[in-house]
């Protein structure tokens, strides 16, 4: 365990006395390291040691006269001061000295010394990096503020009011700040600083980010230290890439820090970028990638995704002969699989050249007498679909192992290949007709080849069976007969989300398209198939309806018009569920806002932001507050009270007591009421639920179904009805 580890377990611990044991030994050491002494110090500053250990900073001038370079010298002391709390002789004339030394030419020397507390030498406290604040303090010049109110530009500075005057992201208007204040809550940035850059010239920084993503990838984490992809997100979309198009914009840095040298990529989302000391080369990173390898499948991947990620690195002799080494030691190994061993010898044939691999792994795909499971158990899929390839050209029995293939993949790509192979020959595409057949029959036996085939359909890409009017007709049918079998299936969430967007992607899109030119009698039943998928909402049924009325205008003349007051862009509410609203929003507006700024002024006080968990915490609770004032105060603009006008009598809407019977003859009441007033434990439900959209419209005695339940309508009253 390393320095900084035991000092970390005894500062979590708050066990003062084995830390400063510590510390001691720690001071003993002939060789200073001074990234981790200030690592260290910044460690003290931010934990619960700092006022103890205050006291007993003389106990590290040894070490720190031990540091040569000047730079770091200043730095160190500088941390040091800001612990002390002793304001000795000895310190004092120390900071004097290495203040003068720094800065012993600026005009307002003496001014400055005077207002960090060094002309009287009795409380001088973080003097070091307060005459840096003030020597930073110019009109234009950077700061930011670490109780909440971010960057800030410099506007005017008063050495005679003592004052200084910003211009913050996060506040509205000027701000007047005490330098006593200042001294407390800004931090200078230099110029170049990734933050100084976004407030005074976001426009700037755009340009260079589209230009050169890695650098300016390389500076946030320079300056901000490591950060997820997520956090990266939160500190560039919308500030410097319009989010518009941060999509894209990522994807393509994305694939650039991912190559980069000094760019220390994650192998999970949830792990952070880092920014290494020194560039680290391909070749060094596939060597330290391949040396810790003991599995045969780990090795190939590893080997694989390098050389495709950096195929410059092949021009190295030494590590193509390493390389060479490495794949033709796993051929000798008595435990080799077959797959692995067709991979290997793939490997050594498309990126080393030696082409009598390549004839080794077609004998060996040729001669199997399981050939779909030898390729399928292939992992690295351009070799999956070489082998594919050799299969096509070898065997005569390609087109079962093809279509065994194509239903079992999913991976896109390889259903690309097959199916361009299959339909390329007559027979092959017999055969994929009599399984796509089968496939409308059962969509839910393959639910993931029947979306993708689908979509494929839709676009009628060439050459494929039905993708003309009638088989597009055929396979919206079975989309929504799916999406209706699928929706009791927790499993199968993910899936139907994809197929809920396919369907509802720009205006619906698809659905114009596909329903356009088709019989009247076809988009009843396709309006009839809607109406059964609990996925699609009162306002997504209305759509569709409205778009099956613009195809054959008598299905609105037939149709009924549906419950304007159901509409979801009107907030019902009883008038008690409307007062507690509005008081909600008056207590998050004038208490709890400002309840979290002190927590987000008393979070920046407790030091560096980039491992503060209570600074995340407050800030996330400030988001969390401004979401939900935002989303009441637009829906309390939607809202309105329910009136007996409101309320149908002879069938179920919004304020309507609604007695139901399940088909055991159960009979349980429910209420229907806006969102404000739902309560699950008494049964009230808001109109816009699942159940309760089952219900609006319809009539005493009326049956539906809802999650594969037949429910029956006794009786209807209104809330107003005693």
């Amino acid at each position: 365990m390393g320095y900084l580890e035991e000092f970390h377990t005894q500062i979590q611990n708050r066990d003062f006395n084995k830390f400063f044991q510590l510390w001691e030994e720690y001071c003993t050491c002939d060789v200073v390291d001074v990234e981790e002494l200030l690592q260290l110090l910044s460690m003290i500053k931010k934990s619960d040691l700092a006022k103890p250990f205050g006291e007993y900073v003389e106990s590290a001038l040894p070490t720190w006269e031990k540091i040569e370079n000047p730079k770091d010298s200043y730095e160190v002391l500088k941390l040091l001061i800001d612990l002390e709390t002793t304001n000795t002789p000895l310190l004092a004339e120390i900071t004097h000295d290495i203040l003068k030394k720094h800065h012993g030419n600026d005009p307002l020397f003496e001014e400055r010394m005077r207002l960090i507390g060094l002309r009287k030498k009795d409380k001088f406290q973080g003097a070091i990096a307060n005459y840096d604040l003030l020597a930073h303090m110019k009109k234009g010049k950077v700061v930011f503020h670490n109780a909440g109110w971010g960057t800030g530009e410099i506007m005017d500075v008063s050495l005679v009011r003592e004052q200084v005057i910003l211009e913050f992201e996060w506040v509205s208007g000027r701000k007047d700040l005490s330098f006593a204040n200042a001294f407390k809550t800004l931090i200078p940035l230099p110029d170049d600083h990734f933050l100084a850059r976004r407030f005074a010239n976001p426009d700037e920084l755009e340009k260079e980010a589209k230009d050169d993503p890695v650098a300016v990838v390389q500076l946030l984490l320079k300056d901000l230290g490591p950060k997820t992809a997520a956090e990266v997100k939160d500190e560039l979309c919308e500030l410097v890439i319009p989010e518009k198009d941060w999509n894209k914009w990522w994807q393509g840095a994305r694939a650039k820090v991912k190559k980069d040298t000094m760019i220390e990529s994650p192998e999970g989302i949830k792990e952070p970028f880092r920014l290494r000391k020194t560039a680290l080369k391909h070749e060094d990173r596939w060597q330290n990638a391949i040396d810790n390898q003991t599995d045969t499948n780990d090795l190939l991947q590893t080997s694989y995704q390098f050389v495709r990620d950096f195929p410059n690195i092949l021009k190295d002799q030494e590590v193509k002969k390493t390389l060479q080494a490495k794949i033709t030691g796993l051929l000798t190994k008595s435990d080799l699989l077959p797959e692995q061993e067709v991979q290997a010898h793939l490997f050594l044939d498309s990126f080393l050249g030696l082409s009598e691999h390549g004839r080794m792994a077609q004998a060996l795909i040729v001669q199997s007498d399981q050939p779909f499971e030898l390729i399928q158990k292939v992992d690295i899929t351009p070799f999956k679909k070489r082998a594919l390839m050799v299969v096509r050209h070898s065997r005569a029995d390609w087109s079962h192992i093809f279509l065994e293939m194509f239903a079992k993949t999913d991976q896109s790509t390889l259903r690309e290949y097959l199916i361009k192979e299959i339909c390329a020959d007559e027979e092959a595409k017999t055969l994929l007709l009599n399984m796509l057949e089968d496939l409308l029959h059962y969509p839910e036996k393959n639910p993931e080849l029947f979306v993708w085939y689908f979509q494929k359909v839709v676009k009628k890409a060439d050459g494929i069976p039905y993708n003309d009017k009638e088989g597009q007709g055929r396979f919206l049918d079975g989309f929504l007969v799916l999406m209706h079998k699928l929706e009791g299936d927790p499993q199968q969430r993910e899936l139907i989300r994809k197929m809920y967007n396919l369907i509802s992607e720009k205006r619906y899109a698809v659905i114009r398209a596909l329903i356009d030119g088709m019989s009247k009698e076809f988009v009843k039943e396709f309006l009839l198939l809607a109406s059964k998928c609990q996925t699609f909402t009162e306002h997504d049924l209305k759509i569709l309806a409205s778009l099956a009325t613009v195809v054959h205008p008598t299905l609105g003349a037939a149709r009924q018009s549906k419950d304007t007051k159901n509409d979801q862009n009107t907030i019902w509410t009883t008038e008690e569920g409307y007062l507690q609203t509005q008081e909600r929003i008056r207590q998050i507006g004038t208490t709890e806002v400002v309840e979290n700024a002190r927590e987000i002024e008393a979070a920046r006080s407790l030091g560096d932001l980039r491992e503060n968990s209570e600074y995340k915490f407050a800030l996330e609770k400030r988001s969390r507050l401004q979401g939900e004032l935002k989303r009441l105060s637009e829906q309390l603009n939607r809202a309105r009270i329910i009136t007996k006008d409101d309320i149908y009598l002879n069938q179920v809407s919004v304020g309507s007591i609604v007695e139901l019977e399940d088909p055991e003859k159960n009979v349980v009441t429910y209420t229907i009421l806006g969102p404000w007033d739902a309560d699950a434990d008494t049964n009230i439900l808001s109109f816009q639920s699942k159940f309760a959209e089952a219900m609006l419209g319809r009539k005493v005695g009326e049956e539906f179904e809802f999650r594969n339940q037949n429910f029956t309508i006794r009786t209807i009253k209104n809330i107003f009805q005693d």
